[in-house]
């Protein structure tokens, strides 16, 4: 939702810019405060699931290095660091999840294939912030679109792994004594 909601308020900023004096700046501004509701939402949703999700890696892979509770939310709200790390958190996060499987492999490239998709975003919106191109727009809003359809696969993975795991008797491997 957040994804459609930014692209709405990208074409509107694009037609107000070209066509100032056939829009509104009301409008502009309603649809930029729409979308940054949206987008906050969609934040604090995500990092629910991350919590919870490192909650239950912890319960499946005892002793998992995935760092500090802190740093899987500040991360991602520092500058610059907010462009690797939190990648990383969930890539651990994916690896305590649930074993060296298939599934794990094919969550690693879908979790790359989401931050491509979401930082190339980022940076072509910067990149076009004050312009009107056309090109620069489209571009960016399908990567976001794109990342908006990968993080839900993500999701769906990660989840269903921890699913899997957590609801499988374990086999205990230690040698009777």
């Amino acid at each position: 939702m957040a994804a459609g909601v930014e692209v709405v308020r990208a074409l509107t900023l694009r037609a107000h810019r070209l066509h100032p004096a056939d829009t509104t700046s009301g409008r502009a501004a309603l649809v930029s405060m729409v979308s940054a509701y949206a987008m906050t939402v969609a934040a604090v949703l995500f990092l629910v699931w991350l919590h919870r999700c490192r909650h239950n890696a912890r319960v499946i892979t005892p002793g998992a290095d995935l760092g500090s509770d802190v740093w899987a939310v500040v991360a991602w709200l520092i500058p610059l660091v907010n462009a690797w790390f939190p990648r990383g958190l969930l890539l651990a996060t994916l690896r305590a999840s649930g074993g060296e499987t298939a599934g794990q492999e094919r969550a690693g490239v879908l979790v790359n294939a989401w931050w491509v998709a979401w930082a190339g975003h980022l940076v072509i919106a910067a990149i076009g912030l004050s312009g009107t191109s056309l090109a620069v727009l489209v571009t960016s809003q399908a990567l976001n679109l794109t990342a908006a359809a990968l993080v839900i696969v993500v999701i769906h993975r990660v989840t269903a792994m921890q699913t899997h795991a957590l609801t499988t008797p374990r086999v205990d491997v230690t040698p009777a004594v």
